[in-house]
């Protein structure tokens, strides 16, 4: 374990969230002395409140299973969707597809989620400074040597380091300092969410289900999350322009209401429940960097992109970046190599997975529907249900793609015949 009195670090990690304190815990359980800037004091709100079970590797190798067993998050068994009519489908029961501890995961309020996260980091030995603005990455050339820092009740001071890792979110300093940003051209969405007491829940292992509700016309979807103390988040996603752009009015709370009267799948669930929280809204947010990483500099979680947040994906996509980042960069520390070469090698892995996941958020905008691919293939529902778990950085899913070609098709050759 690194001693956290040490003034020069191996590596500076840039956020506290969850793939900033992943990668600082990672590199400190190798014995490498770790910086952590955060500018916010944790607990802090954040949204993205669903893991799906491939997060368990992540969080064994972190320490952070037994915290979550003993927390009081919701347990979660599955996922179930409900069409623009109302009507439930079959339950994806992860256990059903692998009968493994991994299979049963949690609905997390992300403020405590963090805050453990953080402090398990500072428990293996990185010394995390929270209150402490990244003003700049100090380069030598193309190669990032440290940070320039201002600590609450401290002057600014520059530290030096090996490596530099910019875990900083959806600011994400590098990718925007070295222009690397690319907005997905198909997924300009937006989302508007608030949160509910009393809501309705079902019974059994179906409580703390992450349900997915389509809207009337396809037009949008509602994310229905079960979290602990009697609260669900419910948030609508939808095109940007359609969301925002193309209605009479602004307010998050008449833009909200509204896509609940189309969404009657949802209506009853929140009939006899009370708001207990602001509207909050985000817009246009998936994107990506050209490139994971440069000479000295590594970008992991939001600060690499953000994905649509259709099948949960956001903490894992976070600690799967922050896990090969950091045995990428304990590698290179160990035989004196921290080019852009060594610290991207785990580039193609990542963004493969990261591009499956894109692809079947894609085509359920697209119009694909599960219940019908499945009654079709269904030897195949297990690797459908690969992709919802998570499991998407092999290449066992992409049996999938040529299929899906054929079923969208094969509908359009029946929307074509309907309309001759």
């Amino acid at each position: 374990m690194s001693d956290p009195t040490r003034r020069e670090p191996d590596v500076i990690v840039i956020g506290g969230g969850p793939a900033g304190s992943t990668a600082a815990t990672l590199l400190a359980q190798q014995g490498y002395a770790v910086d952590l800037y955060e500018r916010e004091h944790f607990p802090r709100f954040h949204i993205g409140e669903s893991l799906i079970p491939q997060t368990y590797w992540v969080l064994k190798r972190t320490g952070m299973l037994d915290k979550l067993k003993d927390s009081h998050f919701t347990k979660k068994y599955s996922v179930q969707f409900v069409n623009q009519r109302g009507k439930l489908s079959e339950p994806f029961y992860f256990v059903d597809h692998r009968p493994h501890e991994a299979s049963q995961t949690w609905q997390v309020r992300r403020s405590e989620f963090d805050h453990l996260n953080l402090t398990n980091a500072k428990e293996h030995g990185v010394r995390v400074c929270e209150g402490a603005r990244v003003i700049e990455v100090l380069f030598e050339g193309s190669r990032a040597v440290g940070v320039r820092v201002k600590v609450e009740g401290e002057p600014e001071k520059e530290v030096r380091a090996k490596v530099v890792v910019d875990a900083s979110g959806q600011s994400s300093m590098l990718m925007d300092r070295l222009g690397l940003r690319e907005w997905d051209p198909q997924l300009k969405k937006a989302a508007v969410w608030t949160y509910w007491k009393g809501a309705y829940r079902d019974a059994g292992r179906d409580a703390g289900a992450t349900i997915v509700i389509q809207t009337e016309g396809k037009k949008g979807w509602f994310w229905y999350i079960p979290l602990h103390d009697d609260i669900v988040s419910v948030g609508v996603v939808a095109g940007y322009e359609y969301l925002f752009l193309d209605r009479q009015t602004k307010d998050l709370e008449t833009i909200y209401f509204e896509e609940v009267a189309r969404a009657p799948g949802l209506q009853p669930r929140i009939a006899n429940a009370t708001r207990c929280d602001i509207f909050r809204a985000q817009k246009e947010y998936s994107y990506r960097a050209t490139q994971v990483g440069g000479d000295g500099w590594v970008l992991v979680g939001d600060a690499f992109g953000f994905l649509d947040p259709l099948y949960s994906s956001g903490v894992l996509l976070a600690l799967t970046s922050a896990a090969m980042a950091a045995d990428a960069i304990a590698e290179g520390l160990k035989k004196g190599d921290t080019s852009a070469a060594q610290l991207r090698t785990w580039e193609p892995q990542f963004v493969a997975g990261m591009e499956r996941m894109r692809r079947l958020v894609c085509e359920f905008y697209d119009g694909f529907s599960f219940g019908r691919f499945v009654k079709k293939h269904p030897d195949l529902k297990d690797r459908v249900t690969d992709v919802l778990i998570g499991d998407v950085f092999n290449d066992a899913v992409d049996v999938l793609w040529p299929l899906i070609d054929d079923l969208r098709a094969e509908v359009a050759a029946e929307k074509a015949k309907a309309g001759a």
